[in-house]
């Protein structure tokens, strides 16, 4: 193993203290302050640039866009990654973390402009996928970084409080882009051109997140330690299995992403489902709107749910721990579908995408804690990648299927009940999963699976959870 020169996870505020710190003594620690402001910057970037190109695509009047084309275009947002992403991981835990976002959001704000270029001259829809593809590639490893990072900036103990406040806030201001792309369509027009200006303003957040990554000390975001071959291909190959065997060890974690896994099978079909219906079947109700203003209310309500879920979580699992917790957010998930998902009125797919975008950041909230606490932080850059790569993958083939099932005008209560039993096999399966480590002893002797646990209620540290060896686990998921 060769070891790299870093501070132990945590380092700046370990120790005793609250079960909670706060939103603003969170903050004011100087390392995870500047890791939100990376990510932050990057997450707005991200929300300009997908809308304005999904407008540029979806509601531009010089193109056109079918069922089986806007299928195809979420896929080649998503499908790149997932098929690079367990190697990437393998970079993360095996290269500076520090060094790998400043250069990977540079390299992403070059493909955003060449995007936006692409745009610009009426490229071909193919080869404008093509830029986009890498773009988001791109993104998807620099998120990989940042989560895995995390744990090196908070204390175990706070890490579901420390992702509640990075990934709700950050998928606010990721829709807060997005707000500012469809602003910025309606002043710069909804061509070729105009579309082209508003995707290409992207790249500010972009650099603006390389900048202030810059700023960490080399070695600060880890790895401590590089437990990888020593010839870079070979480790870049086994990316993915490492991965998948970190997580497998850890039955809290495999349960976990069975969970999330079904609710991004089931969340691809409502946001098809959902796109259509703005596109080809609402029309503007009062203040309710349809087409792409009308999705970017859909998009203010998710944020709104995503809000929430940062407020609730850390309290739902305090009290009654993480299992207990993702039960009730993949119930929750699977009886909006039904009461809000099959009438399909413009109320009604906007109250899902509330209800859906709240339960959904509360079942990932859970997994996010239970990966960092759980999977040691030479394997856990790979983890996050195939925790990627597993649900962008779920994500396409559930939109490919979709496809090819759902009527141009989106109206398919069929779909609606399909996305409603996926959640219910969602919650099968996890608990089946978990039941597995009921009784069992992690390697630090700490339960594995015991959903009565202090860490699986509070997503503290146990012994051996950090940079210990893949599959230590706290009883939670």
């Amino acid at each position: 193993m060769r070891r790299l020169t870093a501070p132990k996870p945590g380092a700046d505020a370990d120790g005793g203290g609250e079960p909670r710190l706060g939103v603003r003594r969170l903050v004011g620690t100087g390392g995870f302050r500047r890791l939100l402001g990376s990510r932050f910057a990057a997450q707005w970037g991200d929300g300009v640039f997908q809308t304005g190109l999904g407008g540029a695509v979806l509601f531009n009047p010089e193109r056109q866009a079918d069922p089986v084309a806007i299928a195809l275009g979420l896929t080649v947002l998503l499908l790149p990654y997932s098929l690079l992403g367990p190697f990437a991981g393998a970079l993360l835990d095996r290269w500076d973390r520090r060094r790998v976002l400043v250069f990977a959001n540079l390299l992403r704000g070059v493909f955003i402009v060449a995007t936006a270029v692409m745009v610009g001259t009426g490229v071909p829809t193919v080869p404008l996928y093509v830029g986009a593809l890498l773009a988001t590639a791109v993104s998807r490893f620099v998120n990989a970084g940042l989560s895995a990072a995390m744990p090196h900036l908070v204390p175990q103990r706070h890490l579901v409080e420390a992702n509640a406040i990075a990934t709700t806030i950050g998928a606010a201001v990721a829709i807060f882009g997005s707000g500012c792309a469809i602003a910025l369509r309606e002043v710069l027009g909804e061509g070729n051109v105009g579309s082209a200006w508003t995707t290409a303003v992207g790249v500010l957040g972009s650099v603006v997140a390389a900048i202030v990554a810059a700023g960490f000390r080399p070695g600060r975001l880890g790895p401590d330690a590089v437990d990888e071959p020593a010839q870079p291909i070979v480790a870049v190959a086994h990316g993915l299995a490492d991965g998948a065997r970190a997580a497998w060890r850890a039955p809290s974690v495999a349960a976990g992403f069975w969970a999330l896994a079904a609710h991004r099978v089931a969340f691809a079909i409502s946001t098809l489902v959902a796109l259509l219906l703005f596109r080809n079947t609402f029309t503007d109700q009062g203040v309710l709107r349809a087409g792409l203003p009308g999705l970017g209310q859909a998009l203010a309500l998710g944020a709104v749910g995503v809000v929430l879920a940062a407020v609730f979580t850390p309290l739902l699992v305090a009290r009654f721990g993480r299992p207990a917790t993702v039960r009730l957010g993949l119930t929750l998930a699977g009886a909006a579908q039904l009461v809000f998902g099959v009438p399909m009125t413009l109320l009604t797919v906007l109250a899902a995408a509330f209800v859906l975008s709240l339960a959904g950041q509360t079942i990932k909230l859970c997994l996010d804690a239970e990966v960092q606490t759980s999977i040691g932080d030479q394997t856990r850059g790979r983890v996050f990648s195939l925790y990627d790569t597993m649900f962008n993958l779920s994500y396409v083939v559930a939109t490919l299927a979709a496809a090819a099932l759902v009527p141009d005008d989106g109206q398919s209560v069929t779909l609606m009940l399909v996305a409603a039993g996926v959640y219910a096999i969602g919650l099968v399966g996890f608990q089946l999963r978990l039941a597995t480590a009921h009784g069992a002893q992690g390697p630090a002797g700490g339960s594995t699976g015991s959903t009565d646990s202090t860490d699986s209620k509070t997503g503290g540290s146990t012994p051996g959870s950090s940079g210990s060896a893949p599959g230590s686990t706290p009883g939670s998921a």
